[in-house]
């Protein structure tokens, strides 16, 4: 794993509610306060690599199961646009 690909998922893996909605804001992806915070809640020390297909699908399909299937998708194309 490279140095930039480190970053992202220390980023990733340290995230906030707050911090997921500024980012869903820059890139128009459109998640509620309150969705942010449950999938903050998922990711937050989980040591994810979201340049792991297998483990950014796992993800995905946790945050499904919490929020909704079109709020997982929505976090998909925020992580897939992250890569």
């Amino acid at each position: 794993m490279n140095i930039i690909q480190h970053l992202v998922n220390k980023k990733l893996n340290n995230m906030t509610g707050p911090d997921l909605l500024k980012l869903s804001k820059e890139y128009n992806i459109s998640i509620t306060v309150e969705q942010a915070q449950q999938v903050s809640v998922l990711i937050k020390g989980q040591n994810i690599n979201i340049y792991n297909d297998a483990e950014r699908l796992a993800l995905v399909q946790k945050i499904a199961k919490v929020t909704s299937p079109a709020t997982a998708q929505q976090v998909n194309t925020l992580l897939q646009k992250l890569l």
